[in-house]
C-alpha cells in the first residue's frame, strides 16, 4: 500500500484493508461498551484503535487518564473539525485531563502560516468554538507549541532526545521522502503526545484521523525507546467534503465545507449547489429505483453530525432508498438541521467569549 502522507489529507477507500496492513485493531467492541457516546463513536466513524483497552480500563475503574489533542490553525473552523472535539469533550466528562495544543510551530514549518496569524486563528476560530461545543476549562491545559506547556524545559528536551532514538531509514519507511521541516514537526508532535506522562499521567489517548496514522506509529516507537508507556490512539474516518464521499473538507476551498460562520443563506446555497447526491438523474428514475444514501453527502452528514435519533435516521434512509424521499427533500432536512445547530451554537459561542479572554495575551 502506498505510504500515507499526514500532511496531504486524502480519503482512504478501503479502511478495513488499511487497518489489517498497518496493525490497527477494530474499535467496534468498545463503541458498544461506551455509554452515552457521541455520534462519532456510536455510529462507527471511529473505526480503529491501538491500545484502547488501557483507556477503557481507566474509565471503568475511574483511574487517571489523559487526552492529548492538537489543533492546526490553518483556516476557518468547519464541520470537518468537529468530530475530534466531540470525542475530546466526551472523555473530559468521563474524567480525563485534556492537553490541548495549538500547532502554531507546525503551521509555520509545513504551511507557511506566520506565528501571529496562527495564534489568532487558534484562539478566535478553534478555541472559541471548542468551548462553545462543550470543552471545559477545568481539567484542561492549553498551550502553543512555540511557547510550550507548563514543564517547558522537559517538553523541549523530549523532541531533541527523541531524535537520537530514530534514524533516516526508519523515518523514510514511515513517511517516505520528508523535508527537514516536516521531520522537526514530527519530533515535536511526539513530544506533545508524550508530555502528559511528564506530569505523572501514564495512560493517554490521542484521537486522530486515519491520515495521521504515521505520526501515531512514529510516536509509539519513540516512546517505547525512551522508556515511556505506549500512548493509545483511536482512528476515525474523515467526514467527507460537500463534493462527494471521497473528497475532503479544506479551509482553502469554501465550496467543500460549511463553516461555523456561514449564515443561513450561505448554508442553503452551498448545500443545494455542492452537496453530492446519491439520487437518480431524473425524478421518474429516482421514484422507481430510489437513491443511494451510502454516497449521498447530505445523508452522511446527518448520520455522523446531526441526527441523534436512530429511528428518525433509519426512516430517512429507508425513504431515500425507496425513492419516497427526494434528493431536494433530503438536502432540505440537512439545511434545516445545520441552520438550527448554528443558531444555537452562535449563542453558546457568545457566552464562551469570556472563556478565552486569558488566552488573548498570546496573540
Amino acid at each position: 500500500m502506498k505510504l500515507i502522507d499526514p500532511w496531504e489529507v486524502k480519503e482512504v477507500k478501503d479502511y478495513n484493508k488499511l487497518m489489517k496492513e498497518l496493525g490497527v485493531s477494530d474499535f467496534l467492541q468498545y463503541s458498544k461498551k461506551l455509554k452515552d457516546s457521541p455520534l462519532e463513536i456510536k455510529r462507527g466513524l471511529v473505526l480503529g484503535h491501538k491500545d484502547f483497552s488501557k483507556i477503557h480500563e481507566a474509565i471503568s475503574k475511574k483511574k487517571k487518564f489523559a487526552i492529548l489533542t492538537g489543533l492546526m490553525p490553518s483556516g476557518v473552523f468547519h464541520f470537518g473539525h468537529m468530530s475530534v472535539i466531540n470525542q475530546v469533550t466526551y472523555y473530559q466528562k468521563l474524567g480525563a485531563k485534556i492537553y490541548l495544543l495549538a500547532a502554531d510551530l507546525e503551521a509555520q514549518l509545513t504551511r507557511n502560516i506566520q506565528e501571529k496569524k496562527a495564534r489568532k486563528i487558534a484562539i478566535e476560530e478553534y478555541l472559541l468554538n471548542y468551548f462553545a461545543l462543550g470543552l471545559k476549562k477545568k481539567n484542561l491545559e492549553f498551550y502553543f507549541q512555540t511557547i510550550g506547556p507548563k514543564k517547558f524545559k522537559e517538553y523541549t528536551n523530549i523532541s531533541k532526545l527523541a531524535s537520537a532514538k530514530t534514524n533516516f531509514n526508519e523515518v523514510k519507511n514511515i513517511y517516505g521522502d520528508i523535508t527537514p521541516q516536516k521531520l522537526i514537526s514530527a519530533l515535536t508532535q511526539t513530544a506533545d503526545i508524550i508530555y502528559p506522562q511528564l506530569e505523572g499521567i501514564k495512560t493517554t489517548l490521542t484521537p486522530i484521523g486515519f491520515d495521521q496514522l504515521p505520526h501515531a506509529n512514529f510516536a509509539r516507537d519513540i516512546a517505547s525507546r525512551m522508556g515511556f508507556d505506549l500512548p493509545a490512539f483511536t482512528f476515525h474516518k474523515l467526514i467527507p467534503g460537500l463534493q462527494g464521499p471521497t473528497t475532503k473538507m479544506s479551509s482553502s476551498k469554501p465550496e467543500s465545507y460549511i463553516g461555523f460562520n456561514d449564515d443561513e443563506k450561505t448554508v442553503r446555497n452551498k448545500i443545494n449547489k455542492y452537496a453530492f447526491s446519491g439520487g437518480q438523474a431524473t425524478l421518474a428514475e429516482h421514484k422507481k429505483h430510489g437513491g443511494n444514501p451510502d454516497v449521498d453527502v447530505s445523508f452522511i452528514w446527518l448520520k455522523y453530525l446531526f441526527e441523534h435519533n436512530d429511528k428518525k435516521l433509519e426512516k430517512i434512509e429507508l425513504d431515500y432508498r425507496s425513492g419516497k424521499l427526494l434528493t431536494g427533500e433530503l438536502k432540505a432536512i440537512l439545511i434545516e438541521r445545520i441552520n438550527s445547530f448554528l443558531k444555537q451554537h452562535n449563542q453558546k459561542r457568545e457566552k464562551a467569549r469570556k472563556e478565552i479572554d486569558k488566552f488573548t495575551q498570546f496573540q
